[in-house]
């Protein structure tokens, strides 16, 4: 594999958006993905026991299609505005798009060794030498997963999974690295418009915690994972080999919601 760095045309400067706007429309992302948790609680509530919350991945991971549909017509009307195009900043290519499959690769084993060391050291810092023996239970609460039968497991795996990588990786970049880190690129020095993002980026994910712990790790994991992207962006110029790395860690979350289809109707029940 080439390690020529990828250069595109950077993101044009005629109307660079305010620092409200650049920050903001990654704050309403956040926004958005606690709403639809705050609503899939209720629903979930209105139709089975109600659990804890935020609810459980594979239900988070389904109703996150209007939030990632919402999030890619805030962020094209917002590039628009600052006179830039998605497509520009993706900057895909037929022609490319073997070398940038294999540029997603990497950075997604460059990204993963420091993810996985963020989240042993937080559980460390939080448990000490018992931090084994709390993973289950710091990232899988039972309660937050109700019984379903069969026909809405089917529903929601299908549609996250078919629905989430596709959307979600290219809605985030967009929004944190295309649009928020290159327009504070600006107007910041590299180091806060990759900071800054990165934060956002990180609170986002709280919602997807299923336990107090759970938030700090996660807090402390995904700023790890964006600050990398956002370097990684910040060097390559152009989003497609990030967007790769996040569709496939995306679908390494989603897809096992495939496995409990063969699963007996009793584990399902339990």
């Amino acid at each position: 594999m080439s390690t020529e760095v990828e250069t595109a045309a950077s993101p044009a400067a005629s109307r660079v958006p305010s620092v409200a706007a650049l920050v903001g429309l990654p704050l309403l992302r956040v926004a958005l993905v606690g709403l639809a948790a705050v609503a899939t609680w209720i629903a979930v509530a209105l139709t089975a026991e109600p659990g804890p919350f935020p609810p459980g991945m594979l239900f988070a991971a389904a109703t996150m299609l209007p939030v990632n549909v919402l999030s890619i017509v805030l962020v094209r009307r917002a590039l628009h505005r600052s006179g830039q195009r998605a497509r520009d900043l993706i900057d895909f290519s037929w022609r490319r798009l073997g070398r940038d499959v294999l540029w997603g690769l990497l950075w997604l084993a460059v990204l993963w060794l420091p993810f996985i060391l963020a989240v042993f050291g937080v559980m460390f810092a939080l448990h000490g030498g018992a931090a084994l023996e709390h993973f289950e239970t710091v990232f899988y609460d039972a309660d937050a997963a109700p019984p379903l039968n069969r026909a809405w497991l089917t529903v929601l795996a299908a549609v996250s999974v078919v629905t989430f990588a596709p959307l979600n990786a290219p809605a985030e970049e967009l929004i944190f690295r295309g649009y928020s880190q290159w327009g504070l690129e600006k107007r910041w020095p590299s180091f806060w418009a990759i900071v800054v993002p990165s934060a956002i980026f990180a609170l986002q994910h709280v919602f997807y915690a299923a336990t107090a712990d759970a938030v700090l790790v996660y807090l402390a994991a995904f700023f790890v994972w964006g600050l990398g992207s956002g370097i990684i962006v910040h060097s390559q110029r152009r989003l497609m080999p990030i967007i790769v790395a996040h569709v496939l860690v995306n679908l390494m979350t989603s897809a096992p919601a495939l496995v409990l289809l063969f699963l007996p109707d009793s584990a399902l029940a339990s």
